[in-house]
Parts: C-alpha cells; sequence; structure tokens
C-alpha cells in the first residue's frame, strides 16, 4: 500500500492565510525525521527494538516510518511459511503491517516507487541480507548507516563473525559505517572493540555484538541526524581490508589431519549452520562389524597433552566426561557434545555409553 499525501495551496495572501502558512511551515521544520530499518534475523530484532525506545523518548529527533526485511520463508521442520524474525518481532510490537516492506530484492521498480514516495531522510541496515543498489542508496537524504559486526576493514562481507572465529581472533567488534557501492566499505562513523573468549560460538557473539552495535547507534543518530557524523567518518584503510565470504555447506566437514585448535575454531565459528560434521566408525570386537555413521559436533575443547593417551592413531577414546579424538601435530580435541543425525544433541557420556562395549575409530 501506497501512503497517501495531501497537498495544500494558498488562494489569498491574507494575514491569516500567512500566520497558517507560517505555523505550518514551523511545524514541517520540528517534525521528527522518517527513519528506514532494514533487517532480517533475530539478531536484528535487538537494533529494532533500541530504535523504537529511543524514538518514543519525549526529545526524540526521530521516528521509524517503515521497516524493511526479507520476505517470508520456509522455516524450521514443519517448513511452515513464516515472516522474517524482524517482520514477526514488529508485528508484536503493533508496527503497521502495511509498512513493512518484504521486495525479494531492493532493486524492485515497485518497492523504489513505494520507498521514495515516504520520502525517508535516513536508513539503517543490521543484518539484513540484501545488496543496496545505487537507485536505493541516493534516496534517503542524510543517507545509509551499517551496523558491521566486525572492525572494518577486517572481516567484510557475508560471515564476519563466523570467519573471524574461525581464524581464532583474539579480538573483534562492532562498526557503524555509511553504506556505499562497494561491500562494506563506507567511511566508519564509530567502532567498539570486544575481546574473544576462547569457547564463545558464533550466535552468541553475533548476539553480543548486535547488542553493543544498539548501543553505539543511539550513542551516534545526533550527529548523524544533524548531519556532523558525515564530517568525521574516517575513510578505511583499503591495504587493511579483508574478505569474510559466505559459508557453504560443503565446509562443514572436520578433517582430523589438522591440528586441535583448527578445529575448535571451526566449530565455534559453525555452530548454529551449518554445524561441523565428521564420520567415525563404529566397530564390534565380539562380531567383527563395523557401521561408519555421522556425527554433528556441537561443543569442544582443545584436550590438554595429561588426557592424551596411546593406541591406535585413529582411536577415540573417553575419558573425564569428553570423547578424545587425536589430531594433526600430535594434539588432541576433546568433543563434550555430539548429535546423531534425527536425534537431539547428548553430552559425550551419554553417547558413549550407548555403544555398550564398541570402539569408536576416526575416519
Amino acid at each position: 500500500m501506497l501512503r497517501r499525501f495531501c497537498c495544500f495551496t494558498a488562494v489569498n495572501s491574507s494575514p491569516s492565510t500567512t500566520a497558517t502558512t507560517t505555523a505550518l511551515s514551523l511545524n514541517l521544520t520540528s517534525r521528527k525525521k522518517r527513519l528506514v530499518f532494514l533487517g532480517s534475523p533475530q539478531v536484528s530484532a535487538s537494533v529494532l527494538d533500541a530504535l523504537f525506545n529511543a524514538s518514543s523518548a519525549p526529545d526524540s529527533l526521530f521516528e521509524v516510518a517503515a521497516i524493511v526485511t526479507q520476505p517470508p520463508s520456509e522455516r524450521n521442520r514443519g517448513r511452515k511459511v513464516s515472516p522474517s524474525p524482524v517482520a514477526q518481532h514488529a508485528m508484536d510490537k503493533g508496527f503497521p503491517s502495511d509498512l513493512i516492506w518484504t521486495p525479494v530484492k531492493a532493486g524492485e521498480e515497485a518497492f523504489l516507487f513505494q520507498f521514495k514516495a515516504l520520502e525517508p531522510e535516513l536508513c539503517i541496515t543490521a543484518a539484513y541480507g540484501n545488496i543496496l543498489p545505487t537507485k536505493f542508496l541516493k534516496i534517503p537524504s542524510l543517507g545509509t548507516v551499517n551496523i558491521h559486526p566486525s572492525l572494518l576493514p577486517l572481516y567484510r562481507g557475508a560471515a564476519p563473525v563466523q570467519r573471524a572465529l574461525q581464524d581464532g581472533v583474539k579480538e573483534t567488534g562492532v562498526s557503524l559505517a555509511y553504506t556505499v557501492r562497494q561491500l562494506d566499505a563506507g567511511p566508519v562513523i564509530a567502532y567498539e572493540k570486544v575481546e574473544i573468549d576462547d569457547q564463545i560460538k558464533a550466535p552468541d557473539l553475533l548476539e553480543l555484538l548486535f547488542a553493543r552495535g544498539s548501543k553505539l547507534l543511539i550513542h551516534e543518530l545526533p550527529s548523524i541526524l544533524e548531519g556532523s557524523a558525515r564530517a568525521k567518518a574516517q575513510v578505511q584503510d583499503e591495504s587493511k581490508a579483508t574478505l569474510a565470504p559466505k559459508i557453504t555447506q560443503e565446509e562443514s566437514w572436520l578433517s582430523f589431519d589438522q591440528e586441535a585448535i583448527v578445529l575448535h575454531n571451526k566449530v565455534r565459528a559453525f555452530a548454529g549452520w551449518p554445524g561441523t560434521r565428521a564420520k567415525v566408525s563404529v566397530q564390534d570386537p565380539r562380531s567383527g562389524q563395523h557401521n561408519i555413521i555421522e556425527l554433528k559436533i556441537i561443543t569442544t575443547r582443545v584436550c590438554g597433552s595429561n588426557k592424551i593417551q596411546g593406541g591406535e592413531a585413529d582411536d577415540v577414546f573417553f575419558t573425564q566426561g569428553s570423547l578424545v579424538f587425536p589430531c594433526g601435530g600430535g594434539t588432541a580435541l576433546e568433543v563434550l557434545e555430539i548429535q546423531l543425525p534425527g536425534k537431539k544433541v547428548v553430552n559425550a557420556a551419554a553417547f558413549w555409553n550407548g555403544l555398550r562395549g564398541q570402539k569408536l575409530k576416526k575416519l
């Protein structure tokens, strides 16, 4: 639906008409600026909440005029078609459904016509998941600002948190930057650094970074809305730029010829989706039979040297509540939680007890 706009025309220049025109002009100059929010997954909801709360303050300079998000899609095992988490959250908050827009692509002419008719002054994006074309970026007068979960210019792209964890970095952060046509390359308004715990997984780190990003955004919004943020924004150093390409399903397999720390970081990085998988051989010493099964590796840690036992190089053993997988370079990986296809997540002890004396070997 398109919003309706009324146009008023003065028919004479009487004092009363002049006073009315002046009052109308003052009202237009003092009105709140129209902000459009773009986001899709659950982590974006914290940003939207922060904007809702800030816009409801008596001295607020803006209003959330519309929300743009991904179209409804099939979710979970039931394959039920559902709105994006951001769309659902907005509707739960009572936001008008006709102002929640779900274009397949942000370059659609019908959507751009609707978007331009709204006359937005500022757009905020947070994990929207769609490329914004030049036609879109030219519409908001104050530009488009993105919350990006990395310390730009590091980890530009679709999977900054996952790739940072996979690389085993000890520090990351969140950046507030203007959006330009080149991927995540716009001037940085502000950033905040965050230390990374060696056990934190991607979903938790994402949630933390977007929560920090929400606070950073609200702090910087006054300068963004008055236009002074443009002058202080820092151009990114292209020589330091790194990329964080989208993760693929094929990357989820673990190779135990790599060192344990590499595998542990991958498990943390790929937690949630696509997860990490490994194939193992279950051998029955009584019958001589063996079956190959697939395990989803949920939680791990690098094994201390005091837990590494002797035996064959491909033997997986159980000790102190964990399955120990020999890895490259004389290292070992402790697996604390696993999941069989179609089953619930269980701890290592429950899985080991279910083997009933059978041996486990890595492949």
